[in-house]
């Protein structure tokens, strides 16, 4: 791209304008398109300074948004956003002012380019479109809604509802495992320390005995002498492990399904992200239908904050049967991922023209449904982490036991 310096006159006087263009015909075509005044000539030029900076601008702006963005800080944002222009404060200047309030580097500066896209004239869905990546795709669908509509303030409230539900459930799933966990890093550290320190104490009385060692106590050798012989490569070999099956999960298209797919079979693990994945969808879905998105819109939107590919290619189908004209109760029967009773209720909203209503329904529902797997995860994992520790202690205590009561017995014979 080239640099041109039109020169033209205006209300009796010369003004200079510089345009950005592959050459000069297309130039001064831009410049004519622009109602600035009448054409005198026009130069290639070097390029200016101003332009220079504000690449590096661009540059360091990109890197700093590139980065997650908080979702607490930018749901504040958009509340914000959502009482000013519910006041009647043109957009430019909400913006301006989120843009001081916000103490987040990233929200700064993403809408500060957002800001000088609108005064260039661009609207700001538009502009919003440059950063999928950072706001996802229901931020632009939830904004575009507002901008045909008329309530962007309503609809930007809207947007922050939804996406404070998301974190909202994010936050119980992680606070509903980390009682689980604890436990779990507990016991590990115990059989580490049982193991590297306890153990090693009893090899050498276990050395001297001349008979055959129980099997627990052999497992237990096995593993001391592994550790401490191995214990350095075991761990470079499964952090390797671990790296490949990272790297093929987020490059290979086949291994992440295939895995997506497993994770919705595990005990516990399979129903949370069952639940949460297909709450999600029904509750975004629900949201645009009533907002007046149309359907086939709201549903990649609502596919859009789907992680697992294998269940989001299944909900897909959704969209695939609505295509082919048949009915939105024949596309959700399609998944084979809903029980017979949502399906009937969707049927029946459809037969009865009350869609949005069954939909709300069905979301609660599921919300319910999630909340309760949430509040009882501890009681479920209990048996698991009961059956975990009954395993480690009675591993010790017949590993170590077992032979000394034997030499007890041949001592005392």
């Amino acid at each position: 791209m080239k640099y041109f310096e039109i020169e033209y006159l205006k209300l009796g006087k010369k003004d200079r304008l510089i345009i950005q263009a592959t050459s000069k015909i297309e130039a001064i075509k831009d410049f004519r398109d622009r109602p600035k005044g009448i054409f005198i000539s026009v130069k290639e030029i070097p390029e200016p300074f101003e332009y220079k900076i504000k690449k590096i601008k661009e540059k360091i702006n990109e890197k700093i948004i590139t980065k997650n963005i908080p979702i607490l800080s930018y749901i504040a944002t958009l509340r914000q956003m959502a009482v000013m222009l519910d006041a009647g404060i043109p957009i430019n200047y909400t913006l301006e002012n989120s843009i001081k309030t916000s103490d987040n580097k990233q929200i700064k500066a993403m809408f500060s380019d957002i800001a000088n896209d609108i005064e260039s004239g661009s609207n700001l869905s538009a502009s919003l479109k440059r950063y999928e990546k950072q706001v996802g795709q229901l931020s632009i669908a939830m904004v575009e809604l507002g901008e045909k509509t008329g309530m962007l303030s309503e609809s930007i409230n809207k947007l922050a509802d939804i996406l404070q539900e998301i974190y909202d459930n994010r936050q119980k799933m992680k606070k509903a495992t980390r009682y689980p966990l604890m436990t779990i890093m507990a016991m590990m550290v115990a059989f580490s320390v049982v193991i590297t320190l306890v153990v090693p104490q009893f090899a050498s009385i276990f050395a001297s005995y001349k008979t055959a060692l129980p099997f627990p106590t052999r497992m237990l050798l096995w593993i001391e002498h592994s550790i401490k012989e191995y214990g350095v490569i075991i761990g470079i070999g499964a952090l390797c492990i671990f790296l490949i099956l990272s790297y093929l999960y987020k490059k290979n298209d086949k291994f992440h399904y295939l895995v997506d797919k497993i994770m919705l079979k595990i005990y516990i693990v399979g129903s949370v992200i069952y639940l949460s994945m297909i709450g999600r969808f029904i509750y975004i879905f629900d949201t645009l239908i009533k907002s007046g998105i149309p359907i086939i819109e709201a549903i990649d939107t609502a596919l859009s904050v789907i992680d697992n590919i294998y269940l989001k290619d299944r909900l897909s189908l959704i969209k695939s049967s609505i295509t082919e004209g048949k009915s939105l109760s024949e596309g959700f029967k399609s998944t084979e991922q809903f029980e017979t009773m949502i399906l009937q209720m969707i049927e029946a909203g459809e037969s009865s023209g009350a869609i949005n209503m069954m939909l709300g329904k069905i979301s609660n529902y599921y919300k319910n449904k999630y909340a309760n797997l949430i509040d009882n995860i501890s009681t479920l994992i209990e048996p698991l982490l009961i059956a975990g520790i009954a395993g480690f202690v009675l591993l010790l205590a017949l590993g170590i036991f077992l032979p000394m009561w034997s030499l007890a017995d041949t001592v005392g014979g």
